[in-house]
């Protein structure tokens, strides 16, 4: 793999990847002849000084749908990462939680306490995909957990939801380096709380169950947080940071994706085919501290969870 000087004063995307390392260079040199064929080629392939396995390329132009394509026919599995401008840690960062910041879904685990986790999973499953209106989805799955006693939502926890590896190490090293963190989610306060203390968000927006003389109503209290909320969420945070504040937002599923496009790195996670398109960058080969690699943050500076 070589590397070139590059200059000039000219629209330049960015590329930081995590591939696998033993086929690397053929990789390389497979994806810079498929570049140079589209009128794109690379002047600058270099491996990062602290980490030998992030490769970072370097491109004059502006065309992130054709360099994402390259990427996943020629690297993928990968997890990756393209900006227009030179990466800094962010100043914000904002997650979605189930099967981002935790392993599972908290309502299809709660369903499973009502006996209906089939009914429920396959609801979710599609609003994921972007199939079913979010708001509508929700309503219907929560209307399915009237009856359920308050009780089980405190098991389901215990029992249950477990953070996604490298969910603490990544937001308490984010934090360590000044950026503000925000776990947003289309899912509940009784959940979302205590993951928020656990894994060391600093502020929690999701959607609240109503409960009635210690089972659910079926009913949700408040506004709705869907994908318009996430998504205001972002900028209200961006906002206080002023206008250059850099912005890492991570999700895997539809309501994520308005979010994910705002974000200056929008990183999809082992996401679902809508949102992993609309992302500028996703990880679907390591755990969440592949973050910290692809943004440059030597392990020594790692915060231990």
């Amino acid at each position: 793999m070589s590397a070139t000087a590059f200059t000039g004063d000219f629209p330049l995307l960015i590329a930081r990847l995590i591939a696998d390392l033993d086929t690397l260079e053929r990789r390389v040199d497979a994806a810079s002849a498929a570049l140079d064929a589209a009128g794109m080629p690379i002047a600058e392939a270099v491996m990062l000084d602290h980490w030998s396995e992030v490769l970072q390329l370097m491109l004059p132009g502006d065309d992130i749908a054709l360099l994402r394509r390259v990427i996943d026919d020629y690297f993928a599995p990968s997890d990756a990462i393209i900006a227009r401008e030179p990466f800094r840690i962010p100043d914000v960062f904002v997650s979605d939680m189930d099967s981002t910041m935790i392993g599972q879904e908290c309502i299809d685990e709660l369903a499973d306490y009502a006996g209906i986790k089939p009914q429920i999973a396959a609801i979710t499953e599609r609003a994921m995909l972007g199939e079913l209106d979010f708001e509508s989805a929700l309503r219907e799955r929560v209307g399915l957990l009237a009856e359920l006693e308050e009780t089980a939502i405190a098991r389901c926890l215990a029992e249950r939801i477990v953070p996604m590896d490298g969910a603490r190490a990544l937001v308490a090293t984010l934090k360590a380096h000044g950026c503000r963190t925000v776990l947003v989610t289309g899912g509940f306060h009784h959940f979302a709380d205590p993951v928020a203390e656990q894994i060391g968000f600093e502020r929690v927006i999701g959607n609240r169950l109503a409960v009635h003389e210690g089972k659910l109503t079926g009913g949700l209290v408040g506004a709705i947080t869907g994908a318009p909320a996430k998504e205001a969420a972002l900028r209200e945070e961006m906002a206080r940071h002023g206008d250059n504040a850099v912005s890492l937002a991570t999700g895997d599923g539809a309501n994520d994706i308005p979010m994910l496009a705002a974000a200056t790195y929008g990183v999809a996670f082992r996401a679902k085919p809508k949102a992993r398109a609309a992302a500028n960058g996703w990880l679907d080969r390591g755990d969440l501290t592949a973050l910290l690699k692809l943004l440059e943050i030597p392990e020594h500076d790692w915060v231990a969870a």
